[in-house]
């Protein structure tokens, strides 16, 4: 059960403020004093941004990595980047980020970064606010990288990088972290091909440090990549292999559907609590409270109250700040009617 009625919360990134997007293109002009203040500020920044709209649970906003997905590589040996494999002009896409050469078998002996993140976090946030963590699963990393002479193939890479974020979860729980969001949007993006057993599995290994001992959310969506989706935009595949996956919560993207596949939660609902995207992370339309609240009472006859958590579609590292305040503000003030009704 949610620790209250309608949990509001967010899947991990915000969008950096202009002077970090513009310090970070800077970096060698910053010391290193610089750069920890700077960093302490970013976050800082995106606690208020959170904490002023109304959420019950936050996040640091993502403000150390440069991608969601991709900064972890610079944690990871191994990796070397290949730049000339990306489409530099036409339309933005997902095959203008490039992919990744690996030339030495995959190991992160300083960790992957997010046990700083959340040290940081807990050091800035209000005393009581609730936290979690966000964090690439396996299968996800492995999607921007070539495999070399060493692995085989994408399996093969998910199942080398697959100890590396254990173990990041392993010292998040040692650290008394609340919740751990796992970011699979892989798994949701191919659902609709690829051996969704396997997918459970490959979750089930990863999180396993962390069963029983912390909050296990897991988010999945159908892409964001300069505000575009990559993945067959459906729910239905993930069913029912899918409800064998070792989580607290499940969250999938909603608006982006038209709650066309909104039934389907219910399924989702009989083992685990459900957060359900409210907010459409890849327009501009700025949702009002009564938008949000009417999305979540097409919900509520599949998923309780008390199982309930609204946030975005996906990250709103995509978004531009001015829209992520205005939209996260009307999701916390709609969700407030819906529990004031109850």
């Amino acid at each position: 059960m949610q620790p209250v009625p309608i949990k509001t919360t967010v899947v991990g990134s915000l969008p950096f403020p202009g002077w970090l997007e513009f310090a970070s293109l800077n970096l060698d002009k910053l010391g290193p004093a610089d750069l920890s203040e700077m960093i302490d500020d970013a976050v800082i920044a995106a606690i208020h941004d959170q904490v002023a709209a109304g959420l019950d649970v936050i996040t640091d906003g993502e403000q150390t990595r440069l991608d969601f997905n991709l900064s972890f590589y610079g944690f990871i040996k191994g990796i070397e980047n290949d730049a000339s494999e990306t489409r530099k002009y036409g339309p933005p896409a997902h095959d203008q980020r490039g992919k990744n050469s690996i030339v030495a078998p995959l190991t992160a002996p300083g960790g992957l970064g997010v046990v700083e993140e959340y040290k940081r976090l807990k050091r800035l946030a209000p005393i009581g606010q609730g936290l979690k963590m966000s964090i690439p699963g396996p299968y996800t990393l492995a999607g921007r990288l070539n495999p070399g002479s060493f692995y085989k193939d994408r399996w093969e890479i998910t199942e080398a990088i697959l100890p590396l974020v254990r173990q990041e979860i392993a010292d998040l729980v040692a650290l008394g972290c609340p919740e751990i969001c796992v970011d699979e949007p892989s798994m949701s993006c191919y659902a609709y091909r690829e051996d969704t057993k396997r997918f459970v599995d490959i979750f089930n290994r990863t999180v396993a440090p962390g069963v029983g001992k912390t909050r296990l959310s897991m988010h999945l969506c159908f892409g964001n990549y300069k505000g575009r989706s990559v993945g067959k935009k459906t729910i239905a595949p993930m069913l029912p292999d899918f409800m064998d996956m070792t989580v607290d919560e499940l969250h999938s993207e909603m608006t982006i559907l038209n709650f066309a596949e909104v039934k389907l939660l219910e399924r989702f609902a009989e083992k685990f609590d459900v957060a359900v995207g409210v907010i459409d992370v890849k327009s501009y339309y700025i949702e009002s409270a009564e938008d949000v609240a009417e999305r979540i009472r097409k919900v509520l006859p599949y998923v309780p109250a008390e199982k309930l958590a609204v946030a975005p579609d996906c990250g709103l590292s995509q978004t531009a700040r001015w829209a992520t305040k205005l939209k996260l503000k009307a999701m916390c003030d709609g969700a407030k009617l819906m529990r004031e009704g109850l």
